[in-house]
């Protein structure tokens, strides 16, 4: 590896630790919930702590663990219980808060076990109880609620089913909603007539309240009709379980009640607040782009579609400022935001920050004086260990020098396995926050990085 190769991996790596840490959950929740007094502050609303009799925290997300620690270093033993469900790994230690360690992105046995606890804690708040309920990223995995007589394992069934299919994170959580007792405002239901204060760590595009861990305090726009409209759009309707496709169609036809839409008086008493998202970690990662010397452009931070087919457009992007200097000259970054995904078509190891990595080197194979780094802010890229990779113009020529078949590994789905052999994954381990994906592509590198510190 070049010297260029070398500075371009080093800043590429700075810029994303730099996202990492603008979505730290503790300062994220710290910038809209805050007690002062007798007195807590939310998103600019007040609220009186003597006028409730009990103070209640339940959530679930990768993130959880971490929010809960923030609000319990602003109300401290007022909380009078608590339960979140986290995934394995991303759990801490809290004093007054459960931290319950569950399956993702395939629920099990022990996320139901706690979607129970909080859907049981959340039914015993009254008028005078407060409950705040703590959304981050995969919290739609990490409480798995299936209504009867649907089972966990059909779930886990129709999950692994849209994961496969290429179905983004909203269609996901349209039908999670619908066949969930705790999805779809649905946990806000349950916690009527209390005060519900819910903060969300925003992991969908737009930001959307039911999008959000499928908004379990947030009204639902979504339809039993609709979710049946997206199994068939699939190819997928006559693969998922019998009871699945049945109470889909009996909700359809009206035989169940649909979740609760707006207006409904579930939500009188709700304030939900978004208090972090992708748009900090990409501008993070800007500032640290041009704190280096880069000239920097964020291309959007609402980017998704199927991972190879973005890979690809990056790629062209990136080619063109090293041709003709546009949309901007070297050296030059491009940052992009958001969430792709992959329809699977092998049976390798990997997800789709390591995918997108390995379509874009194939892409630049063979282009001097290119970086592209693609790394999932949770520190962990589908059902492994790794954030995402790194790739330059010659990653390709390295993996062939051992024998590695680029086009065969991603035709295999099995970047990981490509990427390991040559150092370049990410591995930052669990962050415990997760607002999507950053995407960092790098053209030259500033003249002031070469000479070193001694030249200037």
């Amino acid at each position: 590896m070049g010297l260029t190769s070398r500075l371009q991996n080093q800043h590429a790596r700075r810029m994303f630790a730099a996202a990492l840490k603008a979505a730290d959950p503790v300062e994220a929740v710290g910038r809209f919930f805050r007690r002062e007094g007798g007195q807590l502050i939310v998103g600019g609303r007040r609220y009186a702590l003597t006028s409730f009799d009990r103070v209640l925290v339940i959530g679930a997300g990768k993130a959880g663990a971490a929010m809960g620690l923030a609000v319990e270093k602003a109300l401290g033993n007022r909380i009078g219980e608590g339960w979140i469900n986290t995934k394995y790994g991303h759990g801490a230690a809290l004093r007054r808060i459960h931290v319950h360690e569950c399956g993702h992105p395939v629920p099990d046995e022990a996320g139901m076990e706690g979607a129970r606890k909080m859907v049981a804690l959340a039914g015993t708040a009254g008028a005078r109880d407060l409950v705040i309920a703590l959304i981050s990223g995969g919290a739609s995995a990490l409480a798995p609620s299936p209504a009867p007589p649907i089972t966990l394992a059909q779930k886990q069934e129709t999950t692994k089913l849209l994961l496969a299919c290429g179905a983004n994170i909203h269609e996901i959580n349209a039908i999670r909603k619908h066949i969930s007792t705790l999805k779809g405002g649905q946990l806000a239901r349950a916690a009527a007539p209390a005060t519900v204060i819910a903060l969300m760590l925003s992991d969908v595009i737009g930001d959307s309240l039911e999008s959000i861990g499928s908004g379990p305090t947030a009204p639902d726009p979504s339809t039993f009709a609709q979710c049946l409209r997206l199994l068939d759009s699939y190819g997928i309707a006559a693969k998922v379980p019998a009871a699945v496709r049945r109470r889909l169609e009996q909700g359809a036809s009206g035989a169940i009640a649909e979740t609760p839409k707006t207006g409904d008086a579930a939500f009188a008493r709700v304030q939900n607040v978004i208090v972090g998202s992708n748009t900090l970690a990409v501008d993070a990662a800007a500032a640290t782009a041009r704190q280096l010397g880069y000239r920097t452009m964020v291309l959007s931070t609402r980017i998704e579609g199927e991972t190879r087919d973005v890979a690809g457009v990056h790629a062209a992007i990136l080619k063109e400022m090293r041709a003709a200097g546009r949309p901007l000259r070297e050296p030059a970054c491009l940052i992009s935001g958001g969430e792709t995904t992959v329809t699977l078509r092998g049976n390798g190891l990997g997800g789709r920050n390591q995918e997108f990595a390995l379509a874009a080197a194939i892409s630049l194979a063979g282009m001097k004086d290119v970086c592209v780094l693609s790394g999932g802010t949770d520190g962990t890229d589908g059902p492994t260990d790794a954030a995402g990779a790194v790739a330059n113009g010659g990653t390709v020529q390295l993996a062939a020098a051992s024998g590695m078949d680029a086009g065969d590994f991603l035709a295999r789905n099995d970047s990981y396995r490509f990427f390991d052999p040559l150092g370049l994954l990410l591995k930052p381990g669990p962050t415990r926050t997760n607002v999507m994906d950053v995407r960092i592509l790098l053209a030259g590198v500033p003249e002031r990085a070469v000479r070193g510190p001694k030249a200037r």
